[in-house]
């Protein structure tokens, strides 16, 4: 393996293990409906429920990513923790909690980000998914 090979499996490693423990945190957090969890999905005007539903997500994602295979599995994981990240600094910023309220946020955006572009071949799709349209 070169060099640059390794440097980029480590990295790889490094944000995906900062990702993963991340999202399988605060999903349990979520799942154990901690009470500031609980607090700020009611500042932010959320549904308690939906709290739950994240938590459980966010477990399953980390799962996705940490288990080999199920290369589909992980596209989908990445695109529902960058949306969920997203969704979290978006709605911060609208509820008027300000830039310090969602650095977390956004250093996990980055993380997906990084993590996904970063990811070795055997964790990839073999080629582009396609999307059939029938009308």
């Amino acid at each position: 393996m070169k060099t640059n090979d390794k440097r980029r499996q480590a990295a790889y490693w490094v944000t995906t293990g900062l990702l993963t423990a991340g999202m399988l945190s605060g999903g349990i957090c979520q799942v154990m409906r901690i009470s500031w969890n609980v607090n700020g999905m009611l500042h932010l005007g959320y549904p308690l429920y939906f709290m739950t539903l994240l938590g459980i997500w966010k477990i399953l994602g980390v799962t996705a990513l940490l288990l080999p295979g199920l290369k589909l599995v992980k596209e989908w994981a990445y695109a529902g923790f960058f949306f969920v990240m997203t969704g979290a600094v978006i709605s911060h910023l609208v509820s008027g909690d300000g830039v310090q309220a969602v650095i977390a946020q956004t250093v996990f955006v980055v993380l997906v980000v990084l993590s996904w572009w970063l990811r070795p071949a055997n964790r990839r799709l073999d080629k582009p998914a396609e999307i059939v349209v029938s009308l």
